[in-house]
């Protein structure tokens, strides 16, 4: 028997209030909830884009981060991303680095689901191969940060709205280490 996946509903100040299945929260009336969003970086300084795949329920086909999700109950978020990770694209990762702590967003899909996160954001470097999820990532590519911020200024619309705002906020804290200068 499958385990009902929970998240983490949140209040207005950033506390737990409890939880609910995450088939339940995703609606038109999404109540604020915990989430993460991580980018990889390979050894070259390399960003990790994937494309969600068509069936996903929210943005499906858009280019996003590398992989994002939801910490369980009492999961602490650095674990949480060592799962997604391995649950999404089949890859270990280390060096993972919190590096916007408050990032918070709302946000409506075309279908009117609505994201509604407190959504800290992480960077991390991929060891290994990929081999990502068909369920999960239609596509992925590695590209160099200035080439997506330079994406971001002319076809906006092909980026899911977390990246577009998380982004340009990485590299204001520097998050890329100089990376997004090359290319």
């Amino acid at each position: 028997m499958d385990q009902i996946e929970l998240v983490v509903l949140m209040g207005d100040d950033g506390c737990a209030t409890g939880t609910a299945p995450k088939s339940d929260v995703h609606t038109g009336e999404t109540p604020l909830h915990l989430a993460f969003s991580c980018y990889l970086l390979d050894d070259a300084g390399r960003l990790l884009l994937t494309r969600r795949a068509l069936a996903k329920r929210t943005w499906p086909g858009v280019w996003t981060n590398s992989f994002c999700g939801h910490p369980g109950p009492r999961e602490d978020l650095e674990t949480a991303v060592h799962r997604r990770a391995a649950q999404e694209l089949n890859v270990e990762v280390e060096r993972i680095d919190l590096q916007l702590p408050n990032f918070r967003y709302r946000a409506i899909d075309a279908s009117g689901i609505v994201e509604n996160e407190i959504c800290p954001v992480f960077t991390a470097v991929a060891r290994g191969p990929l081999l990502p999820e068909p369920s999960e990532v239609a596509e992925w590519i590695w590209v160099e940060p200035s080439a997506v911020i330079r994406s971001l200024e002319t076809t906006p619309f092909v980026f899911s709205p977390w990246l577009r705002e998380q982004l340009p906020a990485l590299v204001t804290v520097g998050a890329f280490g100089g990376a997004q200068n090359r290319g």
